[in-house]
């Protein structure tokens, strides 16, 4: 089953799954700001605004997934002090579904400082943030509602290994991120070898 982009989220742990059928050439790096989604060195040249994004950032005890520039604007309102579920609902809401010919949807989490954890997505009809107890996935395509998913990963390594090698279509790469402890800051982690 092809589910698009996709995020797990909570409680200690978070990892966002990068899947396309259109612009497989892709990568994460590390940079001092978190995990970035860029083109390969093979990739056809692209003018499409939806290709390159931070997918994983960290800020004010938080960390924030995500498949989009909308990371950036959820990282900034978390670092000033804004709740992550307002976060996450005010920057979903600003920011909209993406404008390609398939309406994606923009999909984030986050962990937060306190133990508690978060995941969004707003959809051409819908804008749902929940708060999550347990491992909950949401994905641009077919699971485009949140729900719990078996999801075992302790680690940062462990989650992008996991989100990488799950049983949905057109993996490229994947991040994981994991809680130190609450308070303690996170660790990251990239996969992008098939």
């Amino acid at each position: 089953m092809y589910i698009g982009r996709f995020v797990v989220v909570g409680p200690s742990v978070a990892a966002y799954r990068v899947s396309s059928r259109s612009f497989p050439n892709r990568k994460l790096i590390e940079r001092p700001a978190g995990l970035t989604v860029v083109p390969t060195a093979d990739a056809e040249e692209t003018t499409n605004p939806y290709v390159s994004y931070n997918c994983v950032r960290t800020a004010g005890g938080h960390a924030v997934v995500g498949n989009g520039s909308h990371v950036d604007p959820i990282t900034e309102k978390v670092e000033r002090g804004y709740p992550p579920r307002d976060a996450l609902t005010e920057a979903l809401l600003a920011m909209d579904y993406e404008k390609d010919d398939y309406d994606t949807p923009r999909i984030a989490g986050v962990l937060a400082p306190d133990g508690t954890a978060y995941v969004g997505i707003v959809r051409a009809d819908a804008v749902l943030v929940r708060a999550v107890e347990e491992p909950t996935l949401v994905a641009t395509y077919e699971k485009d509602a949140p729900e719990a998913i078996g999801f075992d990963a302790a680690t940062a390594a462990d989650a992008a290994r996991e989100a990488y090698s799950a049983a949905f279509e057109h993996a490229v790469c994947a991040a994981g991120v994991s809680r130190r402890g609450v308070g303690d800051g996170y660790d990251t982690a990239v996969v992008n070898d098939p």
